[in-house]
């Protein structure tokens, strides 16, 4: 079974582990099966890829992201924009919403 995530795609998340610490980027893609997150920008690799002109792709050589363990990104507080841990609130309508640690900002 998938374990439920703090983060969500499009969030802002600022990296605090591996080769990439200190960089910021949005989450592209989650994948909570792996428990990895793809943010945009950061963790790029360079992948051989081979032709194939069928479907119109050159080969060679070809930089682009890879997924991030989840644990290392932490998510911007939108109100202070330094990274925090997610808590969740329920308001009074009933609605379950995602609040930054530090500032009580609500994120969703």
């Amino acid at each position: 079974m998938a374990k439920r995530f703090s983060i969500k795609r499009g969030d802002q998340v600022y990296v605090i582990a591996g080769k990439d610490r200190g960089k910021s980027g949005r989450v592209m893609r989650v994948y909570p099966q792996m428990n990895k997150v793809l943010v945009e920008g950061v963790n790029n690799i360079k992948k051989a890829v081979k032709a194939n002109p069928g479907k119109n792709i050159k080969g060679g050589i070809v930089e682009r992201e890879a997924p991030l363990d989840a644990s290392n990104v932490s998510l911007i507080c939108p109100e202070t924009n330094a990274p925090t841990r997610v808590g969740y609130k329920i308001l009074e309508d009933g609605s379950k919403v995602r609040v930054a640690r530090k500032s009580g900002a609500v994120i969703d």
